[in-house]
């Protein structure tokens, strides 16, 4: 048997040795390099394009930011946020100016009560600021080592309104405040904050408007309303002169009640809860005190505000 073998040659794939330099010959080829440079310049363009496109964003008074970075350390820390404006045109431009407080420390009121230090607020430097008004969220009761203090024991913010220079132009606010926070020990503590303001919307607008609502409603001592000042009165008998004053409020909701004097050199006693009210009526006394020198007592106009849950009232009352 004779067998028949046909060779078929393997199929030839035609490449060239290469070799370093050839390899680089081939990368640097004249047509290559251009090639590369054509696509390098590409990718160059399109991304100062990109940055152009953020630049002109952030610079858009749409893009403008609605919170300053936090200013503070462990224990506490300032930042102002920004409100939409509801007035027209702008007339009032709303704020906030939030502080942050470590668990276990608090800071104070603008009358600290006992003993303490308000805080102070400085805004030279703003621009387009015509006033701003801080406002003021319900405070609450405090034991201090042995005393009474007025503030706040939890994250909180106090609401602004600043009138603009210019109601058609954006408002550069810049504060600096000054604060005491305590925990065993008080420190003094420094905030420093800046924020265009346009009135445009914020994503902190639910925040704000939370933090405007704490804020006391004024009103007027014998109102009718659930949470009212139905009397004030002197009480001259006794071992010392004192205030009494009772309120009407919803049986099942705790209330407190603050003083304040006629200017902050005043410094009256905290009101403490006492026996006696009538019927649906809590009461509150405290001594008549804390008059600086030469003030009198007779026809000084006083601050009361009330505060039971969620619901807060703020009323001058004369003593006569």
């Amino acid at each position: 048997m004779f067998h028949l073998f046909v060779y078929v040659p393997p199929p030839v794939l035609i490449t060239r040795r290469l070799t370093m330099n050839s390899v680089a010959r081939e990368k640097f080829h004249p047509e290559n390099r251009a090639t590369m440079i054509f696509h390098l310049l590409r990718r160059s363009a399109a991304l100062l394009a990109t940055c152009a496109m953020s630049l002109i964003t952030a610079s858009s008074p749409s893009a403008a930011e609605d919170a300053s970075p936090w200013d503070g350390d462990a224990r506490s820390a300032v930042r102002l946020i920004a409100g939409s404006s509801t007035v027209p045109e702008h007339a009032t431009i709303r704020a906030g100016i939030a502080i942050r407080l470590k668990n276990g420390w608090h800071t104070y009121w603008r009358y600290p009560g006992d003993a303490g230090v308000p805080p102070r607020f400085g805004f030279a430097g703003s621009q387009n600021v015509n006033s701003v008004e801080v406002r003021w969220p319900a405070p609450q009761r405090i034991a201090e080592h042995g005393v009474v203090t007025i503030g706040y024991a939890d994250d909180f913010i106090l609401p602004l309104a600043i009138v603009p220079q210019d109601p058609a132009k954006p408002v550069k606010l810049r504060l600096k405040l000054d604060y005491a926070v305590c925990e065993k020990l008080c420190v003094p503590a420094e905030g420093q904050a800046e924020l265009v303001l346009t009135g445009g919307r914020s994503a902190h607008d639910a925040a704000l408007a939370a933090a405007e609502a704490r804020v006391p409603k004024k009103a007027a001592v014998g109102e009718g309303s659930p949470l009212a000042v139905k009397s004030v009165r002197r009480e001259l008998t006794g071992s010392r002169p004192r205030v009494i004053v009772d309120i009407a409020a919803p049986s099942t909701t705790q209330v407190d009640l603050f003083a304040e004097g006629p200017t902050p050199e005043w410094a009256l006693p905290v009101p403490t809860a006492v026996e006696g009210a009538p019927a649906g009526r809590q009461r509150f006394a405290f001594d008549l005190d804390g008059a600086p020198p030469g003030a009198t007592y007779d026809g000084a106009r006083i601050a009361l505000t009330a505060v039971a849950g969620d619901s807060a009232i703020e009323v001058t009352a004369r003593l006569d």
